[in-house]
């Protein structure tokens, strides 16, 4: 993780949406310790406050759970819910306005399909 943060949202929530980018891109995949609150806090000069906020998030959608004594794990089937949700939110947000645009330029499926092999149209 970066320690980039940026003044548009919260930082728990930016801190939430890196880890649940390291869930989808399989670097924290089911039964993986997410690093502590405090070793978080220390690494990216956070208030442990800001973390476990954001982890209390993650606990909350079902994603990890806090294991007494031991810190948080990664579940069962986080990454398929993950996917499932933001697959969701892309075909309602993004979706719309990307064929909007590809009905604007005229575009039609076979160019689509040559520039995604890398082919020139």
């Amino acid at each position: 993780m970066s320690a980039d943060w940026n003044d548009n949202s919260p930082i728990y929530r930016q801190l939430k949406a890196r880890v649940v980018g390291m869930m989808l891109d399989g670097t924290l995949q089911a039964g993986d310790a997410l690093p502590s609150v405090r070793q978080v806090a220390a690494d990216y000069q956070l208030n442990p406050i800001t973390v476990s906020r954001a982890y209390q998030e993650l606990v909350d959608e079902a994603l990890v759970e806090k294991r007494r004594g031991l810190g948080m794990y990664v579940l069962q089937g986080a990454h398929e819910k993950l996917l499932a949700s933001e697959r969701e939110r892309f075909m309602r947000e993004e979706w719309p306005a990307m064929l909007e645009r590809i009905h604007r330029l005229g575009l039609d499926l076979d160019q689509l399909l040559a520039a995604d092999k890398g082919e020139r149209t």
